[in-house]
């Protein structure tokens, strides 16, 4: 942990390790463009402060739920452009609307496919106990 006019500042390592994700997973958002570029010191070693480590944790929240990269870019630029969260929400909303429903068609894709398998399997244990 490094201190620059009294706020902290981490070494990607660090985040990294608190985060449990690679260095390379943080370099990359930052190359897609989902995260600023960090504060950098001699060297060229990357600081991440407290609302960079918040930035990355939002991002990986939306991986989790299962937001492409192009989603979340999308969202980091409407926030960029307005720098308030509450912008960000409707679009979000939206975005996790249609994720629901797509959830919501594997569901009742997985079900049928179930109910097939279960058929199927029944069909077979018939088949057995007629030809004992």
């Amino acid at each position: 942990m490094n201190n620059i006019n009294n706020e902290e500042y981490f070494q990607i390592g660090e985040v990294s390790k608190k985060l449990g994700i690679t260095p390379r997973t943080i370099r990359y958002y930052e190359e897609f463009g989902l995260l600023d570029p960090p504060l950098r010191i001699e060297n060229g070693i990357r600081l991440y402060s407290n609302e960079d480590i918040r930035r990355i944790k939002f991002i990986l929240k939306l991986k989790e739920l299962g937001l492409t990269l192009k989603e979340m870019l999308e969202l980091a630029d409407i926030y960029n452009q307005h720098k308030q969260s509450l912008i960000i929400m409707p679009k979000l909303i939206e975005i996790l609307d249609d994720h629901i429903d797509k959830i919501d068609s594997r569901i009742t894709k997985l079900a049928s496919l179930r109910n097939d398998i279960v058929e199927y399997r029944k069909r077979i244990l018939t088949i057995i106990e007629e030809n004992k």
